[in-house]
């Protein structure tokens, strides 16, 4: 196994090792799933059981992960008409957020199922700083393992939790917006297992190609960056991080 996100947490990282094989040992999984945010069979049916759901169809703008297993909700969201937040992989650019919205696709006839694809959509997007960006209605993040009472996690990165907390801290992820995932069954784990931290996201909604969950969670939301849990290297590598240290200073 990859340890570059490994280390952290020994308890998370046994349950991702689990999870995986799990998914690998029941071909559940699309390519080998170890060191991603699996990608898993049906994940269409997934995201059209999320589409179904109000929290959708209330939203108008919507933040998703660049992961695999989301690029079928990255294309509804664009046939949906709605205007999409991609974060930049690694969010290796201060401007970390790609913008697309179909609108902006066709007139450059630019396939919109291109443009769900990770790589495709930071080419043909717009990337946009937080002042650029439109409040968030709708979040939906990568998951390596859930629990059906809102807890996650996903590779062990930290992306996920520091793009909400930069999100909150510009006002654009609100104490009430939904946040949501779509994975595969056998990434539902007890509550037992995945122990949550101060700085985790929790979800609102668990999505599977047969099953929606509304956790009804209990976690407390984080609300902002906890520059004293950032790691060196983070500020090392993510350029936006060490900007807004800057303006604190």
């Amino acid at each position: 196994m990859n340890t570059e996100w490994s280390g952290r947490h020994h308890d998370k990282d046994q349950l991702r090792s689990e999870v995986w094989s799990s998914l690998k040992q029941n071909n559940a999984s699309i390519g080998d799933p170890f060191d991603h945010i699996p990608n898993f069979f049906c994940a269409q049916k997934a995201a059209k059981l999320l589409g179904q759901l109000p929290i959708w169809q209330q939203a108008t703008a919507i933040k998703c992960n660049p992961d695999s297993p989301q690029i079928p909700v990255r294309l509804r969201a664009l046939q949906d008409g709605k205007r999409l937040y991609m974060a930049v992989p690694r969010l290796t650019d201060s401007r970390c957020f790609v913008e697309l919205t179909a609108e902006d696709l066709h007139s450059r006839n630019i396939p919109l199922a291109e443009a769900a694809i990770a790589k495709t959509a930071v080419k043909c997007g717009r990337l946009v700083s937080f002042a650029e960006m439109q409040p968030i209605d709708l979040v939906i993040v990568g998951c390596v393992a859930v629990t059906r009472h809102g807890g996650r996690t996903g590779k062990g990165a930290g992306f996920a939790d520091l793009e909400l907390a930069m999100l909150a801290e510009f006002g654009l992820v609100k104490a009430d917006t939904p946040i949501v995932t779509t994975v595969h069954p056998l990434q539902i784990v007890a509550d037992s297992r995945l122990p949550m931290q101060p700085h985790d996201w929790a979800l609102d909604w668990v999505v599977t190609p047969d099953e929606v969950i509304a956790t009804n969670t209990v976690y407390p939301r984080p609300m902002g960056l906890d520059w004293e849990e950032l790691r060196s290297e983070q500020l090392e590598k993510i350029p936006i991080l060490r900007k807004l240290q800057d303006k604190l200073i």
